[in-house]
């Protein structure tokens, strides 16, 4: 009897669990009373939202975290140098921090700078191929100019000047030519030299669209698979200049302490000087051989 006493407890039990569950758990009604007093009026009757999941917060947090970086990531140098500057116990490191700023600035807008040069790039071709084929089409080579400019973005923030020039019969050349003034944009001189040819001489301008495309095109090819050809020597100049830190981190590993030979040492202060020199310039020499390679 006490078995049948106890297995009936435990069902009345998980039942009455069940209930609660499925009306909304224990402070469903507490919830309602609440959100009736606060709002005045019936509370929904709906199922309460649930909880942030702690992955959406995860997600958030990291979400900010890209954007801080993309925005000012810079300033990750000097949170390095702060770091270690406590590591260490010297304000060295955050000193060296502040000064890598401007120098990870510089890096990152000349990063931003080159990709925005790609984009302009490849807008121009888009430009090109959209203009041929609106002129073959049968479309006057102002009303084509005016369709593929706005179809492909390849005038950027002088497409007003350009299209009002086409619109108005202005120098439509003197305008593409100013716009290629542009990084990334050279390949309009091209687009400016075809449509004088074809407007003084009467030649076709879809031919000659069609041959700087792939001119154009051809170019792009060719730059990328250089600076893929590039990217190893690239790779092993940043790699040979982290080396430095892998020491540090490893003779920490083997409790040599060198953050405190290197900070607190006459010959550690030298030697971090004399070091840092000679790497920032064998990283920078490396860096402007890749970068004219890539130029050449």
């Amino acid at each position: 009897m006490t078995g049948v006493g106890g297995m009936s407890v435990v069902a009345a039990t998980v039942c009455a669990g069940a209930a609660l569950w499925l009306t909304g758990g224990p402070g469903h009604g507490a919830r309602r009373a609440r959100l009736v007093c606060a709002g005045g009026g019936a509370a929904g009757t709906g199922p309460p939202s649930p909880p942030s999941s702690p992955w959406k917060r995860a997600l958030r947090t990291g979400e900010r975290l890209r954007r801080l970086h993309g925005t000012r990531g810079e300033w990750w140098a000097l949170v390095a140098g702060a770091v270690v500057g406590l590591l260490g116990a010297s304000v060295v490191p955050v000193v060296l921090g502040a000064f890598g700023v401007p120098l990870v600035r510089r890096v990152r807008r000349a990063g931003a700078a080159r990709r925005a040069r790609e984009r302009r790039a490849a807008a121009v071709i888009a430009l090109c191929g959209a203009l041929a084929g609106e002129v073959r089409a049968g479309r006057q080579p102002g009303e084509a100019l005016l369709g593929a400019a706005r179809d492909s973005g390849g005038l950027g923030d002088v497409q007003a000047s350009v299209l009002a020039a086409a619109r108005f019969g202005g120098d439509v050349p003197g305008a593409l030519t100013e716009a290629a003034r542009r990084p990334g944009a050279e390949g309009l001189l091209g687009l400016a030299a075809c449509w004088r040819v074809a407007v003084d001489r009467g030649a076709g301008l879809a031919a000659g669209l069609d041959r700087l495309e792939g001119a154009l095109r051809a170019e792009r090819d060719q730059r990328a698979d250089l600076r893929a050809q590039l990217a190893g020597a690239r790779s092993t100049a940043v790699l040979l200049a982290g080396l430095p830190a892998l020491g540090l981190l490893l003779g920490t590993a083997l409790g040599a302490d060198p953050l405190h030979v290197v900070l607190h040492t006459g010959a550690g202060l030298g030697c971090l000087l004399v070091g840092g020199v000679l790497e920032g310039v064998g990283l920078w020499w490396a860096l402007r051989i890749v970068r004219g390679a890539e130029d050449g």
